[in-house]
């Protein structure tokens, strides 16, 4: 007998049926009827119906027939996004182009070669195949995967010309291709990036042609590995204070490198635990008893078998929450020789006789020149925070767009849950602020292709601000996409959960995201002091709207107000205006009651991030706002101005400082709180097309973003 409880419901109903079909008191007879109690056994399913025929019994004829008429719901279908969606209002491939901005021809190629290649774990669900690493594999496992598919990608040609061909466009293909590799897995791109962009950029910018020629081409075709040991165990952020030391000796020409204590160990360093061969040492200059401050050394820590060369010691940092694909190392030098050439000498050389040289005097900006490698890796590491929200949202996104839950009529469907307002407000401002974020992410790429000395500073002040912001909502963004996807953005097959451990490194490495935003401000406040004293208008880093008559706000806001672009300058304006006087009038209150300049800063810290984050929402703002106004006029146009008026609303929503420092009324804060309802319902529509114009193809989404139905079903075989 089939004992099932969809089975035990079926002959229920059909009792059921069968009673309203009788006279009253046959009904209340049968109903009436009780098991012998000589029986040994009543099967449950008979107790079941006799006590629905009791409760039936009871019932008006009427009611009685109308239970006994209930059918059971068929089986939940999936049905993909696209067959239910209107069609799209814009072509997603032209918001596909202002939001990667270049190279898509190479990413496709890149995501392909990825697709093509077994090293890359393909693996079939709910009839689509998806790409992702194994993150089951223990550490050494993830560890060597990741440098078979770097060998891979290398046969591919994916890295030819890193580092030897020229050129803005030259750099921006490769800044490209890093991406797609990130998307994929985030260990892989950043193996890749601490060798080409660290240790390999430290070659090319700190070093002159002798480096060049020996180590680039190398370095290019893997034929060395190499790694970047700036971090200790004692010092991150405060490069400036670490300890280990390398002591010119003039009788041999060579420079003598030494750990000198614990502290000084050089810890995180990626590549060093298991591949890497060379690495760049950051070390204290020594020469006859003076400290000539940090500079960069070339030292090579194993022999081609991959053997660690004597009087150095490694040891691995051991198991992490994330990136355990990246073989993170602790390396200690014990008075270990390299030759005088070996030193990165482009902006500081020591002469055979001992004698030391540089072409900057200035000791601050002579340390600032040596940490020019770091400003790439934090730009590399902002852009792939946009990459990966993408993905996310990309995920969630289309997940709300065919899971259904509850409805809102007794008899009527479940709503689709991108249908719901409530998840609309928490899925549709963070696709606003990527759209957003990758404009900003662009232009800060094209600002450092084509750096001059000019701009290193902004460049500076832009990857500091823009990596901290970047970060910090990539992972806002993904910890609400996990929780939008309910049970399902657990498993790690569906890449959203698995993120956040993955990317929670990103807040910290390449600079601490706090310490990044106070250097936004002190340099802030440094231009504010420069023009003050000069008499002289603002320049640069989009702070020219400070030389204008301060903005008026409305007292009164209506929806016409808050969308237009003006409005929205303007109150981001008035507000990192308003923070910079503030914050130079209390650093001067301290300074005025005895305090250091440096105390004096950190005193005013409150002031300082606000005023940081005010200067980051006004630059992403402004660069959007540029790519908005270059649009035709058009569909695409149109929904660009929804993104741009949902970030600007989702930012006043979501800070304290418009009301805490006066700049909007509480009615006007309610009035944008509304409007940010308004804009969600607004930008339903556009959710499908705008994820689809992300670029990322389907097989580096997860089979939550499609088929979650046919995905998990048994006759699937997985496990």
């Amino acid at each position: 007998m089939d004992a099932s409880p969809t089975a035990a419901a079926r002959r229920a109903a059909a009792i059921a049926r069968h009673l309203a079909g009788l006279p009253s008191g046959a009904a209340a007879a049968v109903a009436g009827l009780q098991f012998s109690p000589c029986l040994s056994y009543a099967p449950p399913e008979a107790r079941r119906a006799a006590a629905i025929a009791r409760h039936l019994a009871g019932l008006p004829s009427g009611a009685a027939a109308a239970v006994a008429g209930l059918q059971f719901s068929p089986c939940l279908s999936y049905a993909p996004p696209e067959s239910s969606e209107a069609p799209p209002a814009f072509a997603p491939m032209e918001l596909r182009a202002l939001l990667d901005g270049h190279h898509l021809r190479e990413r496709d190629w890149a995501y392909g070669a990825m697709e093509e290649s077994p090293l890359f774990c393909p693996r079939r669900a709910g009839g689509k195949v998806f790409v992702s690493p194994d993150y089951n594999e223990g550490k050494e496992g993830q560890r060597e995967a990741t440098m078979r598919r770097i060998g891979y990608l290398t046969r591919r040609g994916v890295f030819r010309g890193w580092l030897t061909e020229p050129g803005p466009d030259a750099e921006l293909r490769k800044l490209a291709l890093l991406e797609c590799l990130g998307v994929y897995d985030h260990s892989l791109a950043i193996k890749v990036g601490v060798h080409f962009f660290l240790w390999g950029g430290a070659v090319k910018f700190l070093g002159t042609k002798r480096h060049h020629d020996k180590w680039l081409l190398d370095t290019e075709n893997y034929v060395i590995k190499g790694c970047f040991a700036m971090t200790e165990l004692g010092h991150g952020s405060n490069v400036r204070g670490i300890e280990t030391v390398a002591t010119y000796d003039s009788k041999t020409g060579e420079f003598v490198i030494n750990t000198p204590c614990e502290s000084a160990q050089k810890y995180w360093i990626g590549g060093a635990a298991n591949h890497a061969t060379h690495t760049i040492v950051f070390a204290q200059l020594h020469i006859n008893g003076r400290n000539e401050g940090v500079h960069a050394f070339i030292a090579q820590i194993r022999d081609q078998d991959e053997n660690v060369l004597p009087n150095i010691h490694i040891a691995d940092c051991g198991h992490k929450i994330g990136l355990n694909g990246v073989d993170n190392g602790r390396i200690w030098f014990n008075n270990i020789r390299v030759p005088r050439e070996n030193l990165l000498n482009l902006v500081a050389d020591v002469l055979p006789d001992g004698k030391y040289v540089s072409m900057i005097d200035n000791p601050d900006q002579r340390f600032a020149a040596f940490l020019s490698p770091l400003t790439l890796g934090r730009v590399n590491i902002a852009v792939n925070a946009v990459y990966i929200s993408k993905v996310g949202l990309a995920i969630a996104v289309r997940y709300a767009l065919s899971r259904r839950a509850f409805s809102i009529t007794p008899d009527g469907p479940e709503m689709l849950l991108l249908d719901y307002p409530s998840h609309q407000r928490r899925l549709l401002p963070l696709l606003a602020k990527v759209c957003m974020m990758s404009s900003a992410s662009n232009f800060m790429k094209n600002m450092y292709v084509k750096r001059t000395p000019e701009i290193s500073k902004a460049i500076h002040v832009y990857s500091s601000a823009l990596k901290a912001t970047l970060t910090w909502q990539n992972m806002t963004t993904l910890q609400e996409c996990r929780e939008a996807c309910g049970g399902q953005g657990l498993k790690t097959e569906n890449r959203v959960g698995i993120f956040k451990a993955e990317f929670d490194v990103q807040s910290t490495f390449e600079g601490d995201n706090n310490v990044l935003l106070q250097q936004v401000s002190k340099a802030l406040y440094a231009e504010f002091l420069t023009t003050q004293r000069k008499k002289k208008s603002f320049k640069g880093l989009g702070l020219e709207h400070l030389n204008g008559p301060c903005p008026v706000i409305p007292h009164s806001l209506t929806s016409d107000i808050l969308r237009s672009s003006k409005f929205q300058m303007d109150l981001f304006c008035l507000r990192e205006r308003d923070l910079l006087k503030q914050f130079a009038e209390e650093v001067a209150r301290h300074l005025a009651q005895g305090e250091s300049r440096e105390k004096a800063l950190m005193l005013s810290y409150q002031i300082a991030e606000d005023l940081a984050r005010a200067f980051t929402e006004r630059t992403i703002l402004q660069i959007f706002l540029e790519d908005e106004m270059n649009a035709p006029a058009g569909s695409l146009k149109d929904v660009l101005g929804l993104l741009r008026s949902m970030y600007v609303m989702v930012c006043i929503d979501e800070s304290a400082s418009f009301l805490r420092y006066g700049y909007l009324s509480r009615n006007n804060v309610t009035t944008v709180r509304k409007e940010v309802m308004i804009l969600c319902s607004e930008l339903r529509p556009h959710a499908l097309a705008i994820v689809g114009s992300f670029g990322i193809p389907d097989a580096f989404l997860s089979p939550l973003a499609f088929d979650w139905i046919e995905a998990n079903a048994r006759s699937s075989g997985r496990e």
